[in-house]
């Protein structure tokens, strides 16, 4: 008896469908199409009885004209590492009405807490006062609290305001601060609309007391945060990278910090791992995360959740609505690194 049900090809390295499904929803997976699994850089190598016959790629592997020319079923690329990657003719998918869709925007709440996280403790030293403490070097009531600020009533700075920009507005609602936004890509009354204040880059950098970079890396702004964007920042304002260290000129962002000019945390590095005898380790001001904001076992989850439910309308004649679709004027100015591990 023939297996009607629909073909998906599955290649999400570095995630695994293990890691983006819970037991229930691989199984419902599995019980609704027909998964064919291989390592990204093999697919052209199929056989045309899985090429031909594929609806969807779950991950986002390398294809060339060739290949996709062999893929006349196919519906869409769903991609679930969170970076769309320049890594096909965008072109030849548009054209074909193939969707390309991402679910990095599980990570968008999870990314935004932490960076909440990273601001309130720049704010009151709340890492350092707790090694502090277990030296027995404590400063007890106000004396630990000389550099200590307020997030309350402060004036913050977003740089970016896709969907990680709009979560971290909204865990920053309850403090009473004035926000606002540097967004080339996005137009002031969608700003306006989200309760914060449309601005330049220079205003953000210069009238804010806490910065946060949720920008992604395109190919108009490749290290655009360097030497004097830094110069342009208060005295002592905290500039806080979550998105991914391509935006930023990393050098001058620890000349900055070692000045003395700015503090600063991040979440995000040129290399991954970090190599031990980088000099940002050793470098006071700076808040150190070894790139976990998003890494969540609950938003991976969601990313099955997603997909699955995405596939279902496909498989229906509708258009995906979970997941994020790539914009054909944007996609291919993508320049993010693929991430390496979950």
């Amino acid at each position: 008896m023939p297996d009607n049900r629909p073909l998906a090809i599955s290649a999400p390295a570095p995630r695994t469908l293990d890691l983006i499904f819970t037991p229930e929803t691989l199984k419902d997976l599995h019980r609704r199409y027909r998964i064919v699994e291989a390592d990204p850089e093999d697919i052209a190598g199929l056989g045309d009885d899985v090429l031909g016959n594929a609806h969807y790629i779950i991950g986002q592997p390398p294809l060339d004209h060739a290949t996709l020319r062999r893929m006349s079923q196919l519906k869409a690329i769903l991609n679930v590492e969170s970076n769309l990657i320049n890594n096909m003719p965008y072109e030849v998918l548009f054209e074909r009405g193939i969707h390309v869709v991402t679910t990095g925007q599980v990570f968008a709440e999870p990314v935004a807490e932490l960076g909440l996280a990273m601001a309130l403790n720049i704010a009151r030293g709340v890492v350092d006062a707790d090694l502090s403490f277990r030296e027995g070097r404590e400063l007890w009531g106000g004396d630990g609290n000389r550099s200590a600020r307020l997030l309350s009533g402060s004036e913050i700075g977003i740089i970016g305001f896709g969907d990680l920009g709009k979560a971290l507005n909204r865990v920053l609602s309850g403090f009473r601060a004035k926000i606002r936004v540097f967004d080339p890509w996005m137009p002031a009354s969608i700003l306006r609309d989200n309760g914060v204040e449309p601005a330049s880059l220079e205003t953000v950098l210069g009238e804010s007391d806490f910065v946060f970079v949720v920008a992604s890396v395109t190919s108009e702004n490749e290290g655009f945060l360097g030497e004097k964007a830094f110069a342009r920042m208060r005295p002592g304002a905290a500039f806080i990278l979550l998105s991914r260290a391509g935006v930023v000129d990393f050098e001058a962002l620890m000349a900055a910090v070692a000045s003395g000019h700015i503090v600063a945390a991040s979440d995000v590095f040129p290399e991954e791992p970090l190599p031990l005898d980088h000099p940002v380790r050793r470098l006071p001001g700076f808040l150190r995360s070894a790139h976990r904001a998003g890494a969540l076992d609950s938003a991976f989850k969601k990313m099955g959740d997603m997909v699955l439910e995405d596939m279902d309308l496909m498989d229906r004649g509708l258009p995906p609505m979970r997941c994020k679709r790539a914009e054909r004027e944007t996609v291919a100015r993508m320049r993010s690194k693929p991430v390496t591990m979950n």
